[in-house]
Order: C-alpha cells, then sequence, then structure tokens
C-alpha cells in the first residue's frame, strides 16, 4: 500500500497563474473527486486528533473548505481567519509581510477560549507569512497552537521555517 495520497494525482499545473511565472496548483480536481476528498479531510482529521484539537481554525479561502469538514467529522467547531474587512463582528488582525508590500488577517475577537488548543488548516504552506498570522492570533486570544495541517507545501519557498516553532504536516511536497 502506497502512502501517497489519490489528491496527488489529480492536482494539476497551472502555468502563469495568478502572474507569468507562477505555475499554481490547482486543488480543485481533488475537490471534485469525492474519494480523494473524504481521504483529504481523513487525514487532516486523524492529524488533528493526534494533535488534541478543540477547535479547527480555517484559513480563507481553501481553508474553509477543508477545514469546515474535519471540524465536523470530530465533532468540533469551527473557526475563519479572513481577509481584512470580512468579518461582521469585532475582531483582531495581524500584519504579515509579502514579496512587496503587507497584508493582514483577522478573527473575530470571541472566536477561541483561553487555553484551547488549535490546529490550523489551509491547502497549500507557501511562504508561511498567512498561517504565522493565523498562529499569532490564536495566540493573541490565549489560545494554543498544537499544530498546522496543509495539503501541499511548496518546499522551495521555505515556508516551514516561518513556522518552525510550531508542530506542522504536510501530505504532498513539491
Amino acid at each position: 500500500m502506497s502512502d501517497r495520497l489519490l489528491a496527488e494525482n489529480l492536482i494539476r499545473d497551472i502555468p502563469d497563474f495568478p502572474k507569468p511565472g507562477i505555475i499554481f496548483k490547482d486543488i480543485t480536481p481533488a475537490l471534485q473527486n469525492p474519494n480523494a476528498l473524504a481521504e483529504i479531510v481523513d487525514k487532516m482529521a486523524e492529524y488533528a486528533l493526534t494533535r488534541n484539537a478543540d477547535v479547527i481554525v480555517g484559513i480563507e479561502s481553501r481553508g474553509f473548505v477543508l477545514g469546515s469538514p474535519v471540524a465536523v467529522k470530530l465533532g468540533k467547531g469551527f473557526v475563519p481567519v479572513r481577509k481584512l474587512g470580512k468579518l461582521p463582528h469585532e475582531t483582531i488582525q495581524c500584519e504579515y509581510a509579502l514579496e512587496y508590500g503587507t497584508s493582514a488577517v483577522e478573527m473575530h475577537r470571541d472566536a477561541i477560549v483561553p487555553g484551547q488548543r488549535v490546529v490550523i488548516v489551509d491547502d497549500l504552506l507557501a511562504t508561511g507569512g498567512t498561517a504565522a498570522a493565523s498562529a499569532r492570533l490564536v495566540e493573541e486570544l490565549g489560545g494554543l497552537v498544537a499544530g498546522l495541517v496543509f495539503l501541499i507545501e511548496l518546499t522551495f519557498l521555505h515556508g516551514s521555517q516561518k513556522l518552525s516553532a510550531y508542530h506542522v504536516k504536510t501530505f504532498i511536497k513539491y
């Protein structure tokens, strides 16, 4: 039996998206395949279970697609981390560096209870900036980042180095 995920065979490369020189890893074919999607959710849920997660945090937007079913599978709550200005209630925010400039993510101020063990879910670990900012939001609210889980890691961008203080799990590496 192979350790290779079914999803790995379904991820397609989209050259020059969103800009020239970038090869985008498109997971939508894996999401469209019910067996691949179930496998991804199962693997992420198994990881969250090993980290004793109390709550699942998903990073906009594919972290919502993967994190929500993980939370349901485990009988846990789900907390969204969104781009600035997208959440309706009182929020906290964290700014992070981009190649040129900055961006920010936010979370509802009442989303995490102090002491909760949190697993952060997203589809792709690239530079690690958004994930690190999401972890800082959890910590600002008194939560413990028990782990971060990603379907894909682009190892040449060294995002895991930015997350070296945390337990990180990825299933497919490029």
